[in-house]
């Protein structure tokens, strides 16, 4: 249920990366590629966002909503996956 983003990045294209953060974090800055779907929206109205054939993979600023966001979908039957460390640590690996 948890990847660092170098593991994510190594199976680029096997699932959908997903900012939690809110919009205007997402606007300072994001993960190239990265689609901006507040943490709020996917916990209520995960169906509207979410389907249960992909694989998402979520982070946030430091990696705990995510971890618990991921918790919650996951009892939903969704597959995702949060990444450790969330967006200050993709900063910090580049």
């Amino acid at each position: 249920m948890k990847i660092t983003f170098d593991e994510f990045f190594s199976i680029a294209g096997s699932g959908i990366l997903l900012d939690i953060r809110d919009e205007e974090s997402y606007l300072a800055g994001h993960v190239p590629g990265a689609k901006n779907i507040k943490s709020s929206e996917l916990l209520y109205h995960a169906s509207n966002y979410l389907n249960y054939s992909d694989r998402y993979y979520l982070y946030c600023d430091v990696g705990y909503i995510s971890e618990d966001l991921c918790k919650r979908l996951t009892m939903q039957g969704y597959h995702v996956f949060s990444i450790i460390g969330g967006y200050r640590n993709y900063l910090l690996s580049r």
